[in-house]
């Protein structure tokens, strides 16, 4: 058995997490804010949205997303015509782990009526948001080499939420868009209602 010994310098040399040489860094491409929106959505070309083959992997991070109605999802879509239809094909997997404010319950399940099995509608990312003041989502979604025309489109996404019964809710959801055409749009929205604050920024890895 070999052992691996940290001895690369960026690692050494390192004083915060962002701060690794070596492992690919985060290049900012655009920041969208809500303020009662009914969508979200970065579309390639489009309003300086670089979403192409520019980059093999794209993330997607959600600074506290707050819905206008209780007990809501926030979900994505793929687009693979430039955002004229959000429709992608789709087989997905999601759980969650949670704790209420009165620590009189918690537990970690699969949501199997949040997962999805070759279908095109939107696939949540969080449930049951509240829309107290206090309450929001906050999170990140990765997906892997849109521009492909080989493989299928891979995602990840893991956030926590304040929902509308007072928990904390952290949710873990991975999938994967069942196409081999290119991915050059991508749509974020509330299952009913619009996002009311929050916003959403998309980086490349180099």
């Amino acid at each position: 058995m070999s052992i691996i010994k940290l001895s690369n310098n960026g690692v050494k040399n390192a004083t915060a997490f962002g701060s690794i040489t070596g492992l690919g860094s985060m290049v900012f491409i655009k920041k969208l804010t809500a303020s009662s929106s009914a969508t979200l959505s970065f579309v390639d070309g489009s309003d300086g949205v670089v979403l192409d083959d520019t980059y093999k992997e794209y993330v997607f991070t959600f600074n506290n997303m707050h819905p206008a109605s209780d007990f809501v999802n926030f979900q994505f879509n793929m687009s693979t015509d430039s955002g004229s239809n959000y429709n992608v094909t789709k087989t997905t997997t999601i759980f969650a782990s949670y704790h209420n404010e009165a620590d009189n319950s918690s537990g970690l399940a699969y949501q199997a009526s949040f997962d999805l099995a070759q279908s095109t509608a939107f696939q949540p990312l969080s449930f049951t948001i509240g829309n107290d003041n206090d309450q929001s989502f906050s999170g990140s979604l990765t997906i892997f080499n849109p521009a492909s025309t080989t493989f299928v489109k891979h995602f990840i996404s893991t956030g926590n939420e304040y929902n509308s019964n007072d928990f904390c809710q952290t949710s873990f959801s991975a999938g994967y868009g069942n196409t081999t055409n290119s991915i050059d749009a991508v749509r974020f929205q509330m299952s009913s209602g619009n996002i009311d604050a929050g916003d959403i920024c998309l980086y490349g890895i180099a």
